[in-house]
This record gives structure tokens, sequence and C-alpha cells, in this order.
């Protein structure tokens, strides 16, 4: 399995393109801006597109799905159906967040804890861990132990909970009882900022000593 990290926006969101090296078959987590940018990554390794994996619903990680969606003909697969009202709400959190307005859309999968996403060898495990919004959903790669985190845990921080719908102590039943039972030697990849494994964030980060 290969990955690159493209950040984007001023946010500095990471988007996420994760590849099968042999067929070539790939996904794309979080596009949430750029979208010029993000094919131009996709078309250098001729990478074959698959589906739209989102973490949850805030604009700076969803801004570029529609048009993504549509340049390339593929599904838009979550977050968890607790965040429908912040992609229903896409118009008003441009306006917040003061970002580009995007296309609005609506995922054709809704997903939820436990659901598996394979393309290629590669296979993602779902999991729902709410607390930064109510829908989040993590994706894990179990052989690579690999995990695209979204907003949930970054390196010596945690996601944000003072968002509509945010809950800090739902947020840290996530990271405690969804996250850190993975094991120290899962790498993660988190929606700003660079990686880190659980292992370190266990033994460094203030937020969960």
């Amino acid at each position: 399995m290969k990955y690159i990290i493209i950040p984007v926006t001023n946010f500095m969101q990471n988007c996420t393109i994760i590849w099968d090296e042999n067929s070539l078959d790939a996904v794309i987590v979080d596009p949430g801006g750029e979208i010029e940018k993000i094919i131009i990554e996709i078309k250098n390794r001729s990478l074959k597109l698959k589906y739209i994996l989102i973490t949850h619903g805030h604009l700076d990680h969803v801004g570029a799905c529609a048009d993504m969606a549509m340049y390339f003909s593929i599904p838009i697969y979550g977050p968890q159906k607790e965040d429908s009202f912040l992609i229903k709400g896409l118009t008003l959190q441009h306006k917040v967040f003061g970002l580009k307005k995007c296309s609005e859309f609506i995922p054709n999968r809704w997903l939820k804890n436990g659901d598996e996403i394979s393309f290629s060898n590669i296979k993602l495990s779902v999991l729902h861990c709410p607390g930064h919004t109510p829908g989040h959903v993590i994706f894990v790669n179990h052989k690579d132990k690999l995990i695209s985190m979204g907003d949930i845990l970054f390196r010596g921080s945690i996601g944000r909970s003072d968002f509509p719908k945010g809950n800090y102590e739902i947020l840290m039943h996530s990271i405690k009882t969804k996250i850190l039972t993975l094991g120290d030697d899962y790498k993660f990849i988190p929606g700003h900022g660079p990686t880190s494994n659980l292992g370190i964030e266990r033994k460094f980060n203030p937020f969960l000593q």
C-alpha cells in the first residue's frame, strides 16, 4: 500500500490518496479543496480512483468532494449519518470558515461502525468516533497499521469539541475506547499537521495523560 498526503486550503487539511501499488486502484480521503492540485497528483501517478471517503462533514474536509465525484464519476462514502446536518449546511459553512463556496452533494453511502471499504487487496475498516462531530469516522488499515484519523487525534493534541454538536467527553471516550485500543505501533495521518503513532501519543500527548 502506498499513500501521499496533499495539504489543501488555507487550513492545510491533509487530503490523502491511498493506492495499491500493483493495480494502481486508489481512494481519496477528505478532498477538502484545491481540486486541480489533487487531480495533478492522481494523473502523475496514473492512479485509478475508485471512491471518495469522508471522515466528517466540515467544509475544509469535503470542499472538493462534489467536483471530484463528478470529474472521476465515482461515489462518495461517509461520514456517519449524524453528520448529515453539516453536509446539508455547506453553504453556511463556507461563510463561517471563509473558504471558497463548494458544490453541494449527498453521499452515495453513509458509513457506520464496523463497515469495511475494499479495493484491490486493500481493506479499510470503519470506526465511528464521535466527539469532534457526531458522525465522525476513521479508516483503519490493519494490515499496514495505518489510520486515516480526520480531526480526532493529532500529534500532541486532540480535535476540537466546541463546534456544533461536538462533545469533549464523547471525544475522549472515542479516543480511549476505539483508537488507543488498536495498538501502539499504528501510525496515523491526522486531518492537519504531521503524522504520528499511537504509542508516541499515549506516552507524550498531554491530553491523554
